[in-house]
């Protein structure tokens, strides 16, 4: 039997999925398909969004494995947990009023991974156990262009000194543009809190 190589696509994008916590870096990062779920709420305390996550979750290893054991024989790494964050008001997040955050969760489907597949695989989770979050589930493709990142190591509670570096680095160049952006590299179920990685992202003008 052939060995089939693991495709990591955290590792032949390296320079967007694998950035130092040291400094702040411009990235231009191109168009991507993600499996995506919008929803609004406390993400420590919203039933909508623990739903969100099984699905996304669950599509992306279901299709995998269809690959892994389909005649292409095609194995890879599924792609970590992003999220982007907003509010209506930004007074939300500086109060941390959770309740009126607003996110779209998601995770990037690599391209070779046909929409049939992932049709697929939504099919077949849904025919195992009908999740809530299959239904708000959506294929889509997301460019965010210009960027800035930085790794953040640590809770999520301890983000903000790094993002106001991660600011600080795009107002002297130019300004804020779109959604915060975040990409959790740790397992938070099994990872201390003090070495979570979590890289955060903010599009610039």
């Amino acid at each position: 039997m052939a060995i089939v190589k693991k495709i990591d696509l955290k590792k032949e994008l390296k320079q967007l999925y694998r950035p130092s916590a040291k400094e702040v870096v411009q990235v231009d990062v191109p168009a991507f398909r993600f499996l995506m779920v919008d929803g609004k709420g406390d993400p420590n305390a919203s039933l909508a969004y623990a739903q969100a996550v099984e699905a996304l979750f669950s599509v992306s290893y279901t299709a995998k494995f269809m690959l892994k054991k389909g005649p292409a024989q095609i194995d890879y790494a599924v792609m970590p947990l992003e999220g982007l964050w907003w509010a209506d008001d930004l007074s939300a997040f500086v109060a941390d009023d959770r309740a009126n955050w607003k996110w779209t969760m998601m995770i990037m489907q690599p391209h070779f991974v046909a929409t049939e597949v992932i049709d697929a695989a939504i099919a077949a989770v849904r025919s195992r156990k009908p999740l809530p979050g299959l239904d708000r589930l959506r294929l889509e493709e997301f460019s965010e262009g210009r960027c800035a990142q930085v790794l953040h190591v640590g809770p999520f509670t301890e983000e903000g000194p790094t993002i106001e570096r991660l600011h600080a680095f795009i107002n002297a160049r130019s300004g804020l543009a779109g959604k915060h952006h975040e990409i959790y590299l740790s397992d938070i179920r099994r990872a201390d809190p003090a070495k979570w990685k979590t890289i955060i992202r903010q599009p610039m003008q």
